[in-house]
């Protein structure tokens, strides 16, 4: 398999997540998830980790600087046979400190793959998701648990994540149509950009997806 650097787009509650980690299991490149990786250096309270806790709290984005720093080090890091990029760049700027970085290293994006849900059904998607201490997703109108409030693994109280509420989820769609949004047009005008439907189930967004790309799984 040619090396595959491939952006996620879309707005928060897209699905992203999960189309991400089904490409990770099938291509074997890395998932370079940004919020998972800025709420682990948040929970270990790692330098980066205290600067963005107030940024995610309140549903902002966190300063460009923090994010390219930790992105960037994962990407050289665990990136050498192409990577999968969610939430990073959020903004053109990004995207232009990412491209200069990759061309450094004489490589380059293969495409930007936009997961395109409107904000309604996001909404509803986002502040009906519940999580387990470990990590168990849940949601109270798709993907219920057996006994309600209680992760069927592990028997743990689900909670909903503080950027889940209402409020926060509103907040971050603004800040997304406002910064993010452009990404859209910035790697059409490049002919990197790759649309897929994610209203659809998770199944027929991951089809569309693996013949937009046009690769075959690697063999393990």
């Amino acid at each position: 398999m040619n090396e595959l650097n491939l952006i996620l787009l879309g707005p928060p509650g897209a699905g992203k997540g999960t189309q991400g980690a089904r490409l990770r299991d099938d291509l074997g490149l890395p998932y370079l998830a940004t919020g998972d990786l800025l709420r682990e250096h948040r929970a270990r309270e790692t330098p980066l980790g205290v600067q963005a806790a107030g940024y995610m709290a309140a549903g902002r984005l966190v300063p460009d600087e923090l994010v390219i720093a930790l992105l960037l080090g994962e990407i050289s890091e665990r990136g050498k046979r192409g990577f999968l990029l969610d939430g990073f760049p959020r903004t053109p700027g990004q995207a232009d400190a990412l491209g200069a970085a990759l061309l450094s290293e004489s490589r380059e994006l293969s495409a930007a793959v936009l997961v395109d849900v409107p904000d309604d059904a996001l909404l509803e998607r986002t502040t009906g998701r519940r999580q387990c201490p470990d990590g168990h997703l849940y949601h109270v109108v798709f993907d219920r648990p057996a006994r309600a409030g209680v992760c069927d693994v592990d028997g743990k109280v689900l909670v909903q994540r503080d950027d889940d509420h209402a409020e926060i989820v509103r907040e971050r769609l603004r800040v997304y149509h406002d910064c993010t949004a452009p990404l859209v047009d910035y790697y059409r005008a490049r002919g990197l950009l790759l649309r897929v439907d994610g209203l659809r189930p998770a199944d027929a967004v991951y089809a569309s997806l693996r013949e937009a790309l046009a690769v075959p799984e690697l063999a393990l």
